[in-house]
């Protein structure tokens, strides 16, 4: 097993520098291997959100249907619920290095191939929506192997830090990356858009290249059903790590509206703020991740999860019932914001107590939740809208969801429980370390 690199950090002096608020840079200070998993994965992030907004526009000029534009998420869903939970024991199961790389190569090869496809004179509808179910796929086997590399290469004291970094990229590119891809499709066109994903592939093959070769276990066993169940049953038996699932999907599947927000926008007059409302929620994210140095101060994270989630719920009630434009972005960036600490706090519980032979199988659960509770989320949130009211869709799910991370945490008090310092798995998985540290 890979350990941290000896001597490159010191947890207790970096903490004692930093400030109450700065983010903790410490992990990239530390471990030049984070640096590399954490540049190329913010690279190759970036380019794919500007994918994920060409997509959809070029379905769009390909047939000017809302039901053709609506199906690439459909058919992106059933393979992220399938190779997720593949990827996830095939990360168990491989070299998570080489995992991520074939998936980074092949992800490249389908940049190319929607390159080409944009080029014809007539681009071929198919070609764009195998594509879409081709990027899923190869993002959900990928995934699982690439979360799981980053509690190998840091310290323990440092996996909150690393979650709020990874959480921080994520959003930070999900704000730039679709403003880059629609200000290219509307200046250049869909293959240059594609272009650009297929560059930002070609520069995080380079990083993730230079990154150390991540054994796999010396016990593991091939990728098989046998093995997902063995993750299912880990997950199922560990309640703390059970709660974190359950409130994530809860959260997303009742208080996750973004599909309503042109009917919002032009609820409150204002369709001038749609870009906005899309944009808030993780504008507060990103504010919330940079604003992040108290993170390593907390101690009790399923607490800090489930306070998070309530309050996730309950900004998306009161946005629901928002009269004012800048009310409803105020209440998006405040939800946004939630989101990113209950993430921080989830993604540190995982990393914290669960055994390296069981981190891809743990992280492809995690991609389940993360995935499909927004998908579902959306359904949910149109067919209300549909049945009832706008407002009432909205309003009902938030405070909905933050009842439901209330109750997940009456049901399962270990969750609540939980504390870094007295946790016996938290506990074992730092000992364990300590001791591959050591050995090393």
């Amino acid at each position: 097993m890979s350990s941290p690199e000896s001597g490159e950090s010191d947890v207790a002096s970096d903490a004692a520098k930093q400030s109450r608020w700065r983010m903790d840079l410490s992990p990239l200070r530390a471990s030049s291997q984070y640096r590399k998993l954490f540049f190329g994965g913010a690279i190759s992030f970036l380019g794919s959100m500007v994918t994920y907004v060409a997509i959809p526009f070029q379905v769009k000029e390909l047939t000017d249907s809302f039901t053709a534009v609506g199906l690439v998420g459909l058919l992106q869903l059933v393979p992220l619920i399938l190779a997720g939970l593949w990827g996830g024991a095939i990360a168990d199961a491989l070299d998570k290095r080489k995992v991520v790389l074939i998936c980074e190569a092949f992800s490249l090869l389908f940049s190319l191939v929607l390159v080409a496809n944009a080029l014809l004179p007539e681009p071929q509808l198919w070609v764009v929506y195998l594509c879409a179910m081709l990027f899923a796929t190869a993002d959900a086997l990928q995934r699982p192997s690439a979360e799981a590399i980053t509690p190998l290469v840091l310290d323990h004291e440092q996996l909150p830090a690393g979650a709020a970094l990874n959480m921080s990229r994520m959003t930070a590119g999900a704000i730039i990356g679709p403003a880059i891809g629609g200000t290219i499709l509307a200046t250049w066109g869909t293959p240059w858009a594609y272009g650009v994903d297929a560059a930002t592939y070609v520069i995080s093959l380079g990083f993730f290249l230079a990154l150390r070769r991540i054994p796999k276990a010396p016990d593991s066993e091939r990728a098989s059903i046998k093995r997902i169940g063995q993750g299912l049953n880990y997950a199922w038996t560990r309640k703390d790590l059970l709660g974190t699932y359950l409130i994530d999907f809860a959260a997303m599947t009742l208080a996750f509206p973004y599909a309503l927000f042109p009917f919002v926008a032009q609820a409150l007059d204002a369709e001038w703020a749609l870009g906005w409302l899309y944009a808030a929620g993780a504008v507060g994210g990103l504010i919330a991740a940079t604003t992040s140095g108290w993170i390593h101060r907390v101690h009790r994270h399923g607490r800090g999860l489930v306070v998070a989630a309530v309050c996730w719920g309950i900004a998306i009630g009161f946005f629901g019932l928002a009269t004012n434009i800048w009310w409803a972005l105020g209440l998006l960036a405040i939800a946004g914001g939630a989101d990113m600490i209950s993430g921080i706090f989830r993604m540190s519980m995982w990393n914290q107590t669960v055994p390296d032979e069981l981190r891809g199988r743990m992280a492809g659960l995690e991609l389940l939740s993360f995935t499909t509770g927004p998908q579902l989320g959306q359904i949910r949130s149109g067919l209300m809208a549909q049945a009832v009211s706008l407002r009432f869709s909205i309003a009902s799910g938030g405070f909905l969801a933050a009842g439901a991370a209330a109750i997940i945490a009456v049901f399962l008090p270990t969750m609540w429980r939980y504390d870094v310092r007295t946790s016996e798995h938290a506990i074992a998985q730092r000992e364990a370390r300590q001791t591959s540290a050591t050995t090393t």
